[in-house]
């Protein structure tokens, strides 16, 4: 026999064997992944209904920041349409549009990832102190051994980008919900001997300063008051004590007038 027709031979048992391998596979593949994410269903479920929101957690997004968005239909709920386009051809084009919401429960939608058409749904359901949000994917493959095969890959595929958007929309939830602490500034005491920069309050009538502080400018000496002790500086304002005059008197160079003398 001819190396040629040996080659041929070949090819063709490899062919029918593939073909009845994929005769065997499923012609529904579904995927499936999903996340628990610490908010309820009422605050997660906006997030998913409102398709001007994927853009923000977009598994294509994150591989892509040039990845453009367009919108149609209304902003949420069913009708609303959401396309995105990638110069990477292993995103490439994209759509995914509302076909049912039952609210803060499930959404379902009819996606076209790349030429890969199928439907999609999120499901939200309580899970101890949060919810747990799973997104799926099923696609139909029919008879065709090429896209049986090919939905035989999809898990591994599909699978990784599902996780990956899971992952940044619980993200996104939880640091919206995060509290934020105020910066609190105390505020300056007025008043306070001690601190810089700020002038000592006024004293009431008949009350003397504390120890080691000096008197507000201007500030009389009430009757009964101590005075201030010797040597300490007067306080600015103050006019000085008058000074007794301790010169001798000049003495007088006028002469005196004789007396008259009695006549």
């Amino acid at each position: 026999m001819r190396p040629m027709t040996r080659l041929i031979l070949g090819t063709g048992a490899l062919a029918v064997i593939f073909a009845a391998v994929a005769f065997g596979l499923p012609s529904h593949v579904t995927v499936a992944r999903s996340v628990v994410v610490n908010a309820p269903e009422s605050v997660i479920f906006p997030y998913l209904n409102n398709l001007h929101e994927f853009k923000d957690w977009s598994p294509w997004s994150a591989r892509d920041p040039q990845l453009a968005f367009s919108y149609g239909g209304p902003e949420s709920g069913q009708g609303a349409r959401v396309t995105w386009t990638s110069k990477k051809p292993s995103i490439g084009t994209g759509s995914m549009e509302i076909s049912e919401s039952q609210p803060n429960r499930r959404i379902d939608l009819a996606v076209n990832f790349n030429g890969l058409e199928g439907t999609s749904s999120y499901d939200v359901v309580p899970s101890g102190s949060g919810s747990k949000v799973t997104w799926t994917f099923g696609h139909e493959s029919g008879s065709n051994p090429l896209k049986r095969w090919k939905a035989f890959m999809l898990d591994g595929f599909v699978g990784t980008e599902y996780s990956a958007g899971l992952g940044r929309l619980r993200e996104k939830i939880e640091a919206n919900r995060r509290p934020t602490m105020p910066t609190i500034v105390p505020a300056p005491q007025a008043g306070v001997p001690g601190q810089p920069g700020q002038p000592a309050a006024a004293l009431p009538p008949g009350a003397a300063p504390l120890p080691g502080t000096a008197a507000p400018q201007g500030a009389a000496v009430a009757p009964g008051q101590a005075a201030p002790q010797a040597g300490a500086p007067a306080p600015v304002g103050t006019p000085p004590a008058a000074q007794p005059n301790t010169q001798p008197a000049a003495a007088s160079t006028a002469p005196k007038k004789k007396k008259r003398q009695q006549q």
